[in-house]
This record gives structure tokens, C-alpha cells and sequence, in this order.
């Protein structure tokens, strides 16, 4: 994949390779511009991929350790990835749009935190990049979906387990339309249809699910762009008010400095403000990009709500994709659950492929069975299992952030420390889908239902973007306000979560910041 010795300078510097990294360094490269990707992880492609629970670990994070403290902490080796691709290789491709109220957080209920843009001004970056990275479903069947093109691609088939849970939410007199999902149901621009054999999580080495190894990383290379992996950025070389590269850890194990006229940091969301925190020098003490004081607050991650249940139907459950076979998202509008202390947009992923065990499997469901009642257990599960999962908001709270550690990794920087708290009206939101989860389930025809903890997904902020420097880290397009040419990019720049997954708006930030930076 073009992969190449280290140069020493390019005209952009994209460190990550990830779904930010990819989608920037695609667009710039296109442009015109000399881009060159570092990456710190090992490189790979989409014919090294393996189809098996043992390679999707394998694809998470597995560098230098993240500390973690709070009530909640983030779950990062969980969220994140280490190679080339980042975490959008191990991710399910559940890609729906924020709405526009997600932007608007603080002028329309006086919580949380204002987008400086809205979601008419993304709204035309969202239809490129799913024309480019091809998205299928329903759009007219999504009545709650913001304004935008149809789904290029019909939506994904329905199996058992989306059968069965679709007549409990009817039910309930609620409504499901089929999951937008960046996996191909035809071919579309040279990839494969998928097989619905479940294996999202580890790669899909068909290639007919979007990520960065199938998308950008290869319009990237085609366009010129220069890939070099197992490259680690140690530091942000800045001047002045500008930056002039990066040093990072050569091939040899030696420190190196490259030079560019641009840096876009896309290394995810706690790593971005780890190394910009690290780079502090002389011109800025506190950190690169802190003038506000605000580099490394507003950490969030979605809370899951999870829920599980036996059904005396075949559901099918290993068929489909693995993020899901239908969405709803009905009770979106923030202030649904306002009775119970809530606040919040939330949605469901409706029917996962799952397998018997290992991560995120059947087994680890019921952690509380044992010995004779998990061994009756399984063979039910195996035919009736049936789940879903609650993408619940996080409100952005300041002292929920990303600090340096005493401690360092093996090239002597500083490691992360993540400190998460949900906030109580977060929390409530999540106690609240886990009810409306059971009833549910128990309309659905259930003979058993349980749910699960509260796990982290996805993770955002720590860069906020924001129209005030005193308040913010960067501007809109993701340039820092005191290094205009330093730029940030991926979900850190979140100002709130909302209650959808984040790739798909990652990748239309991505793709208007790089149009701004070639203007």
C-alpha cells in the first residue's frame, strides 16, 4: 500500500492513518499537495486480514498503556486501534448522521456545549463522503433523518433476530428502519458484497466494508501520498506561532526530525492531546494549542445500553453484520426521559451478529452463569439469542480530561491519563433505554431478558472546537488558535457526543477541514 522509507519534510505531515487521517490525507493529496502519513503501528492491508475473534483483538490498541480514572473510565484499549487504518479497522460501520439539535446543545437547552457549525454546513460533507465511501439503508424509512441524499446502496437484508425484535418495538407502537451501514449490499466502486458472516470487528478482508484500507488510504496513495508505518511521533516542532514538522522514532530507533509546512494530528481522540500536551516548550509551557486552558477537557464516551433476551423462534444469530440489521430512533429529542432526571439523545442498534464466546459474544452476557446452567444455557442462546444495544449521549463536563502521567513510554514521553465521570443526567438517560430496552424485548415475546453493565464506546472531545479561542482548542476546520498551521482531526474535536456513533462525522469533518486547507 505505497508503504515507503521516511522522507524529510513533505508538505503535510498527517500523523495517524485512521478514518480522520485517511479522509484528509486523501483530499489533500488529490489536491496537489506532497502529504506524507505516519503511522505508529504496524502496517497491514486488507489481504492480511482474518476473519476470527483472536485478529479483531489484535486490531485494538496495543502501545503504550492509557491510564484511566473516574466512576467510568473510556475503555480505550477497547475503542482504540494500533496499525495502519487505526481504529476504524476493527470498527462496525454503523454510520448515521448527528442532528441538527446536536449542534446546538447550549443556545437551545442550556446544557453542554455549541458546534461552531451547524448541520447544514456539514450536510454537504456527509453527502460526499458517502457517495465516495458507500452507505446502505432507507433513508425515507428513517423518518427522524436529517436532510441529505439517498443511501446509495439498498439497505442490508433482514434475518431472524431483526424479524423478531421489529414486532416489539411495533409492539410498543415505536417504528424500525434498516441500520445505515457503510457495508456494501452490491458491488460499489470495485468492492465486494458482503457474506452477513458477522465479522466486521476484524477487518472484513473481502473489502465490503468501508475503512480506511478500502477507501482513502488507497485514493491517498494513488494521488502520490507517501505512507510510512511503525513511525512514532514523539513531539510537535513548533516556532513562533507556527509549526515546522515533527520529531518522531526512526526505523533505526533514532529520533528524527521531518519537516512540513502543515501538521494535521489525527491520532485519536486521546492521543492528540497527550502529544500536544508532551510538545509543551518554552513558547508554550502549558502545551501546544492551550492558550484557552482547554487542551485535554470535555473527554466523552457513549454509555451502552445493553440489553439481551431467549426467544422460542430461530433468530439467526451469528448471520448479519455485526453493528446491527435496524436502528430507531424515535425518542432522539433530548428531553424524552426529562420526568426521570435525563437528558440526552439516544439510539438503538437493533440485532448484532454475535458468536457463542469471546468478545462481545453470547457467553460474556451471562457472566453469572456457571458450570451446568451455562452448558444448558448456550444451545438455546445458539438458536433464540437476540440483542441490542442503546448508543446513550455523554454531556461534556470540563474536569472529565486527558492529563500526562508521571510515568513515560519507551521513548520518554509522558503517558495519557483519562479521567471519566459520567454526569448524572447522562447516567439517567442510560438507566432509562435499559427499561425501555426490557419492555421492549418483553413485547417482542421474550422468555428471558437481562441487560448488561454500563460499557464505553466510542470516544470524543479533548480538542473542542469553538468560534472563542478562550474557550476552545481549534477553530471549525480543526486549526489550533494559537498555531494556525497545526491542525486537528477526528472526534476529539466534538464539542458534544450526541446519540449516534461518530465515524461517519468524522470523515465529513475531515473532508471540510482538508477543502479549507487547500483553499
Amino acid at each position: 500500500m505505497g508503504i515507503v522509507s521516511l522522507p524529510s519534510r513533505a508538505d503535510v505531515i498527517v500523523v495517524g492513518s485512521g478514518a480522520a487521517g485517511s479522509t484528509i490525507a486523501a483530499k489533500l493529496a488529490e489536491g496537489g499537495a506532497d502529504v506524507l502519513i505516519l503511522e505508529a503501528g504496524p502496517k497491514r492491508s486488507p489481504a492480511d486480514m482474518v476473519s476470527s475473534g483472536i485478529w479483531a483483538r489484535r486490531l485494538k490498541w496495543n502501545g503504550a498503556p492509557v491510564l484511566e480514572e473516574g466512576a467510568n473510565p473510556v475503555g480505550y484499549n477497547f475503542n482504540a486501534g494500533m496499525g495502519v487504518g487505526g481504529s476504524a479497522m476493527h470498527h462496525y460501520a454503523v454510520w448515521p448522521r448527528m442532528h441538527p439539535t446536536d449542534f446546538r446543545m447550549r443556545t437551545d437547552f442550556d446544557r453542554g456545549l455549541d458546534w461552531p457549525i451547524s448541520y447544514e454546513e456539514l450536510q454537504p460533507y456527509y453527502d460526499l463522503v458517502q457517495r465516495e465511501a458507500g452507505i446502505s439503508g432507507d433513508a425515507k424509512q428513517e423518518s427522524w433523518r436529517p436532510a441529505g441524499e439517498p443511501y446509495p446502496m439498498p439497505p442490508v437484508p433482514l434475518f431472524g433476530q431483526g424479524r423478531v425484535l421489529a414486532e416489539g418495538f411495533k409492539a410498543k407502537g415505536m417504528t424500525t428502519a434498516p441500520l445505515p451501514l457503510a457495508v456494501n449490499t452490491q458491488p460499489y466502486n470495485g468492492r465486494a458484497v458482503c457474506l452477513w458472516d458477522g465479522w466486521c470487528d476484524s477487518g472484513c478482508p473481502i473489502g465490503a466494508l468501508a475503512n480506511p484500507a478500502t477507501v482513502y488510504l488507497p485514493k491517498a496513495i494513488a494521488a502520490g501520498a507517501t505512507l510510512v508505518a511503525e513511525t512514532p511521533v514523539v513531539k510537535v516542532i513548533t516556532k513562533g506561532n507556527r509549526t515546522t514538522g515533527v520529531e518522531v522514532v526512526n526505523a533505526d530507533g533514532q529520533r528524527q526530525q521531518v519537516q512540513a509546512d502543515t501538521v494535521v494530528l489525527a491520532t485519536f481522540a486521546v492521543q492528540n492531546p497527550r502529544l500536544m500536551l508532551a510538545s509543551a516548550n518554552a513558547d508554550y509551557p502549558e502545551g501546544l494549542g492551550n492558550a484557552s486552558g482547554m487542551l485535554g477537557r470535555y473527554i466523552m464516551s457513549h454509555s451502552a445500553g445493553l440489553v439481551f433476551g431467549l426467544f422460542d423462534e430461530e433468530t439467526q444469530p451469528s448471520s448479519g453484520p455485526f453493528g446491527g440489521q435496524l436502528v430507531n430512533q424515535d425518542h432522539y429529542a433530548k428531553d424524552t426521559h426529562a420526568a426521570s432526571g435525563a437528558f440526552g439523545s439516544y439510539q438503538w442498534m437493533i440485532a448484532q451478529a454475535v458468536r457463542p464466546n469471546d468478545l462481545l459474544g453470547i457467553a460474556t452476557t451471562r457472566p453469572d452463569l456457571f458450570g451446568l446452567a451455562i452448558s444448558e444455557f448456550m444451545p438455546k442462546a445458539a438458536r433464540g439469542f437476540g440483542g441490542m444495544t442503546a448508543v446513550v449521549e455523554d454531556l461534556p463536563v470540563a474536569d472529565n480530561r486527558i492529563t500526562l502521567s508521571d510515568r513515560t513510554d519507551d521513548h520518554g514521553v509522558p503517558l495519557a491519563l483519562a479521567t471519566h465521570t459520567t454526569s448524572e443526567p447522562s447516567n439517567a438517560l442510560w438507566r432509562a433505554t435499559l427499561e425501555e430496552g426490557k419492555a421492549i424485548f418483553e413485547a417482542a415475546g421474550a422468555t428471558e431478558v437481562w441487560t448488561g453493565p454500563q460499557g464505553a464506546m466510542h470516544i470524543m472531545g479533548g480538542t473542542v472546537m469553538g468560534d472563542d479561542p478562550s474557550t476552545s482548542v481549534t477553530d471549525s476546520y480543526g486549526r489550533c488558535h494559537d498555531i494556525p498551521n497545526l491542525v486537528v482531526a477526528g472526534p476529539g474535536l466534538f464539542p458534544t457526543s450526541a446519540g449516534v456513533n461518530p465515524t461517519f462525522t468524522v470523515q465529513a469533518l475531515a473532508a471540510r477541514s482538508a477543502e479549507r486547507l487547500l483553499a
